[in-house]
C-alpha cells in the first residue's frame, strides 16, 4: 500500500508527465510556423502606428485600415519584392547551367577600363585574363563547380519559398492589426506574471526596439534595395535580382549599398552610352544616399544596437530560417541585446554584511 504522500508525488509524476507530452507534442505542430509568425508579428509592431493613424482617418474602422494596408503589403509583394526574386533565381539557374555546361562565358573589358587611374591596368588584365582563361578554369575546378552549384540550387529554392513566407506573413499581419489590442493586453498580463513590476516596461521597449529596427534598418534597407533593383532591371541589367539582394544586406548590416550599386554606376559608364550612363547615374546615386534621409523619420529614437548585434542577428537568421531570417534574425536579437543590457543595469539590492560576535 502507498501512503497518501506517496499517492500525491505519483499523481503528480503522472500529471506532469501529461503536461510536458502536450506542450512538447504543441512545440511540435507550431515548429515549422515559427519564422512565419515571427515575421508576422514584427510587421505588426512596426506597421501599428500607421494603422492607428489611418483607422482614424477612416473614422475609427480599423478592419477597413487594416485591409487597405494588408493589400499595399501584398501590392509590394507580389509585385517588385517577387520580381526581383525571379530575377535571383533565374540568375542562379544560368549560373548553375553554364557551370555544368562548360558554357559560362566572361565577356572581354572595355578597351577605356585601361584608362581608368590607378586601378585601370590592372583591372583590365585580369579581366582579360578571366574572359580567355574562364573555360580552362571551369575544366579545371569542374567537380567543385558542380556541387557549389547543386547547393546554389538548393538556396534559390530557399528564395522562392522566402517569397511564399513574406506573402503568407502579409495576410497574417492584416488579422493581427485587427487583433492588435487584446494581443497586447494579454502580452502585458505574460509580462506581469513572469517579470513581476517590470513587465510593462519590458513590453514597451521591445516594441520601440522591433519598430525601430525593422523600420529604420530593415525597412530603409528594403527601400534602397527596391529603388536600385528597379533602376537596373528598367536598364536592362540582368544582375538586378543578386545585386538588389547583396545591397539588401549590406544595407541590413550598416554598411549601405554603396559597395555594390558604386561598381554598377563605374560599369554603366563603360557599356551604355553616355547619355544613358549619365541618366542612370543621376537615378542611382539619390539610391545610395536616401538611406540619411529616411532613417530620422522612421526612427523614433537614435538606434543603440550595435552593428555586430545586427551582423550576427542577419547570419544567424539566414542560417536557421533562410531568406526570410534576413529580416527576423537582426529584430529578435536586438530586442534580446536591449532586454539584457536593460536588465544587467538595474541595481541589485546589496547583501547585508554578516557581523559575528566575537567570544
Amino acid at each position: 500500500m502507498y501512503s497518501s504522500t506517496d499517492a500525491k508525488v505519483i499523481d503528480l509524476t503522472i500529471r506532469i508527465g501529461f503536461l510536458g507530452l502536450f506542450i512538447y507534442g504543441s512545440l511540435m505542430l507550431v515548429a515549422p510556423l515559427v519564422g512565419l509568425m515571427l515575421w508576422a508579428v514584427i510587421l505588426t509592431v512596426a506597421i501599428h502606428p500607421l494603422h492607428a493613424v489611418l483607422s482614424r482617418l477612416l473614422g475609427g474602422r480599423q478592419k477597413l485600415s487594416a485591409s487597405v494596408l494588408t493589400l499595399i503589403g501584398l501590392a509590394i509583394t507580389l509585385g517588385p519584392v517577387a520580381l526581383l526574386g525571379m530575377g535571383i533565381m533565374e540568375a542562379g539557374q544560368t549560373i548553375n547551367d553554364g557551370i555544368a555546361k562548360g558554357t559560362l562565358h566572361i565577356p572581354p573589358p572595355s578597351d577605356t577600363v585601361i584608362d581608368w587611374p590607378l586601378v585601370g591596368p590592372k583591372l583590365h588584365a585580369a579581366w582579360s585574363s578571366a574572359h580567355s582563361d574562364i573555360l580552362e578554369m571551369i575544366g579545371r575546378f569542374e567537380p567543385q563547380l558542380l556541387k557549389a552549384g547543386g547547393l546554389l540550387l538548393g538556396q534559390l529554392a530557399g528564395v522562392g519559398m522566402g517569397l511564399v513566407t513574406l506573402t503568407l506573413a502579409v495576410l497574417i499581419m492584416g488579422v493581427l492589426l485587427i487583433a492588435g489590442p487584446g494581443l497586447v493586453v494579454g502580452a502585458r498580463k505574460f509580462a506581469n506574471r513572469v517579470f513581476a513590476d517590470s513587465g510593462p516596461l519590458l513590453i514597451d521597449m521591445a516594441g520601440a526596439t522591433v519598430r525601430n529596427v525593422s523600420r529604420g534598418v530593415i525597412g530603409v534597407a528594403v527601400i534602397q534595395a527596391l529603388m536600385g533593383g528597379i533602376v537596373m532591371a528598367a536598364f536592362g541589367i540582368g544582375a538586378a535580382g543578386p545585386l538588389s539582394l547583396v545591397a539588401l544586406l549590406l544595407g541590413v548590416i550598416q554598411v549601405g549599398p554603396g559597395p555594390v550599386l558604386l561598381p554598377v554606376i563605374i560599369w554603366a559608364w563603360t557599356a551604355m552610352d553616355s547619355g544613358t550612363a549619365l541618366l542612370f547615374t543621376l537615378l542611382m546615386l539619390p539610391v545610395m544616399v536616401i538611406d540619411n534621409l529616411l532613417k530620422p523619420i522612421f526612427m523614433s529614437r537614435g538606434l543603440d544596437t550595435p552593428m555586430l548585434v545586427i551582423l550576427i542577428g542577419v547570419l544567424g537568421g539566414l542560417m536557421a530560417y533562410g531568406l526570410i531570417g534576413i529580416f527576423i534574425g537582426p529584430v529578435i536579437l536586438s530586442v534580446f541585446y536591449k532586454l539584457f543590457t536593460y536588465w544587467i543595469d538595474q541595481e541589485t539590492e546589496p547583501v547585508p554584511e554578516q557581523h559575528t560576535e566575537e567570544a
